[in-house]
């Protein structure tokens, strides 16, 4: 049974390559915020690590647990799954822990809809600009044209559902991001007043999107 002594769940979420992995793992640092490992039917990229980054499993052993409704959420992105199980994250919001989910908008949408008795902050990640998209995509792991051209692609489908989230932060520079983030956390932790103006997030999507 749920209590005020229970963590939160912090969701965030982005377009490809805005960065809200690197967002999570640095929210990670700090105490008692923990990460949901998510199962994952794509290949580790270089420097991940199995177990650790993700749990890298086949399709079958994912539909497995899809039968078995032990997902909290699951969605299939750029030809591969991923899904948060739902046993691990309850656990540790049990314990009073912080769980941080690195997931797309379909997840956070699951998620919200699930309507668990936890504490449910989301936030949506975008760059400043889609030229700085693009140089980010280009620069990561990805040598393919066509895959960076693909991932700009589905920035213009992904961006849209900003609407749907608590909070919409830029990430022009990673400390700034990261602490707009952590500000908002502890007003929203604490009810104190926030510092977020919508009026500016929505001419920032007018800009990406036109």
């Amino acid at each position: 049974m749920p209590s005020e002594n229970d963590g939160v769940m912090i969701v965030l979420s982005s377009p490809s390559g805005a960065g809200k992995t690197t967002l999570v793992r640095m929210l990670s640092k700090i105490d008692n915020y923990e990460i949901s490992i998510s199962h994952t039917t794509r290949q580790p990229r270089l420097k991940e690590i199995s177990n650790k980054d993700y749990f890298f499993v086949n399709v079958d052993e994912f539909k497995r647990l899809i039968n078995n409704q032990e997902f909290l959420e699951y969605a299939k992105v750029f030809n591969n799954y991923y899904g948060t199980t739902r046993t691990p994250v309850i656990d540790r919001l049990n314990k009073g822990k912080n769980v941080l989910f690195d997931i797309d908008w379909q997840g956070a949408d699951q998620i919200k809809n699930k309507k668990l008795d936890y504490k449910l902050i989301t936030f949506f990640i975008l760059p400043p600009s889609k030229e700085v998209l693009f140089e980010r995509l280009s620069n990561r792991d990805m040598k393919d044209k066509l895959i960076v051209e693909e991932r700009m692609k589905q920035f213009g489908r992904d961006v849209l559902h900003w609407i749907n989230y608590d909070y919409v932060v830029i990430n022009d520079s990673l400390e700034n991001c990261y602490s707009k983030i952590t500000n908002l956390i502890n007003a929203e932790v604490s009810n104190g007043s926030k510092d977020y103006d919508l009026e500016y997030i929505r001419n920032h999507v007018e800009k990406l999107t036109s």
